[in-house]
């Protein structure tokens, strides 16, 4: 149970009834926790979120909003634990966009209101052209390995999971009460560890929202796989784009929505 606590998981007691018996438990539930980003001395935004990984949250999200690029933009990344804050500066200024983002906190469900100019625009003129190719058979055992790490969700049932893998292996994976936050926590660890992304695939058990695929062409990942469905902008976007979007990846299934060619 220490373990799971320090994993922001807590034991409250409930009134659960079953077969019309009523009766007094303890049940395992997820933390959800405001996470403040100061950035270059800032205070930019407030994330709800899960306990962990903090620093990659906040680095992800920064990079998910165009506000960073790699790791060589980063100064100092530091966390304050305590009081849920995280300290990023960058080596160089940008007043400008830090004044029209404005502080604003973001809640765990799926709109964030992202700002972007003319993101489509751009995403388009920039599409993906990758030569990686993979067996729908490695992908469904990729989704059957990123279920078998959710233990927050075994746990809880109240979080979602994302996992960036390469040809042979997943490589990072984590959970968040928001599927945004998940991704973003993967991409920040990409960031501080200098991995390159062009050559990877996400894995996540949410829904393939616009906003997830915009995420993953600003990053230029050629593969995005849920378990879940897409809807009918994220699969306009992905075929615009160049990403081969995957959904429903469960059990012996799966749906390919745009680029089935890289799914041999």
């Amino acid at each position: 149970m220490d373990e799971l606590k320090n994993r922001g998981v807590r034991e409250m007691e409930i009134v659960r009834i079953k077969n019309r018996q009523r009766s007094r438990e303890k049940d395992q539930v997820i933390t959800e926790t405001p996470l403040t980003i100061f950035f270059n001395d800032r205070e930019f935004v407030t994330l709800l979120c899960s306990p962990g990984k903090p620093d990659f949250l906040a680095v992800g999200f920064l990079r998910s909003e165009g506000l960073i690029n790699t790791a060589e933009d980063l100064d100092d990344v530091s966390v304050d634990y305590q009081k849920g804050i995280v300290f990023v500066r960058t080596k160089t200024r940008t007043d400008l966009i830090e004044k029209l983002y404005g502080k604003r906190t973001i809640t765990s469900g799926c709109g964030k209101g992202t700002l972007f100019f003319h993101v489509l625009d751009s995403l388009q003129s920039k599409r993906i052209e990758s030569t990686l190719q993979i067996s729908a058979e490695f992908l469904l055992k990729l989704m059957t390995s990123l279920q078998e790490n959710s233990v927050l969700f075994k746990t809880t049932g109240g979080v979602h999971s994302a996992a960036l893998a390469n040809r042979e292996e997943i490589l990072f994976y984590s959970e968040d009460i928001g599927r945004h936050n998940a991704v973003d926590k993967i991409v920040g660890e990409c960031i501080i560890k200098n991995i390159p992304l062009d050559d990877k695939i996400l894995l996540s058990s949410g829904r393939l929202s616009s906003e997830i695929v915009i995420k993953g062409a600003k990053l230029r990942l050629p593969f995005i796989v849920s378990r879940s469905a897409p809807t009918s902008l994220s699969v306009e976007l992905a075929e615009q784009t160049g990403i081969t979007l995957v959904g429903f990846a469960r059990g012996r299934r799966l749906n390919i929505y745009s680029h089935d060619y890289r799914i041999v």
